[in-house]
């Protein structure tokens, strides 16, 4: 249903953010190289033989030239289509944010920092479009963010 493809997107979209050079790390419970994966494999249902580790994830995005990973996280979302520039999580649609100048901004850096969130962090909720449509949008903005 639902859950099970927006887990199997997720899967995808995280795959491919880490092995983009412009990703500097991806936080999602469902990768192998994730500390959580055990405890995932042991608490979630499993989706595609993997744990399903529902859609929402964040990723390190790394700094163009001549700006910082908070320039280039702006410019990864400006450049975004097929994703909604939205603070929700688990829509049906895929939502994008940068916390740390959405959601955390009334927090000092220090602050941001201690709660998690840092400045070249982007969270993801991914939705159930055609995962196609999904890849293509990711890639093309972070092409975009260099």
């Amino acid at each position: 249903g639902r859950t099970d493809r927006s887990c199997s997107n997720a899967r995808r979209g995280a795959r491919l953010l880490c092995d983009h050079p412009r990703v500097a790390g991806v936080n999602w419970p469902g990768l192998p190289s994730s500390p959580h994966y055990a405890l995932a494999g042991k608490y979630l249902r499993r989706v595609d033989g993997e744990p399903g580790a529902a859609g929402v994830m964040t990723f390190g995005i790394k700094a163009g030239a001549g700006s910082s990973a908070a320039q280039a996280g702006e410019k990864f979302i400006d450049s975004l289509r097929v994703f909604s520039h939205l603070a929700n999580i688990g829509d049906a649609k895929s939502l994008v944010i940068h916390p740390a100048s959405t959601t955390h901004r009334q927090l000092s850096e220090e602050e941001q920092r201690k709660a998690g969130v840092l400045p070249e962090m982007v969270r993801l909720s991914i939705g159930l479009e055609s995962i196609d449509d999904l890849l293509w949008d990711l890639e093309r903005a972070l092409a975009a963010s260099a």
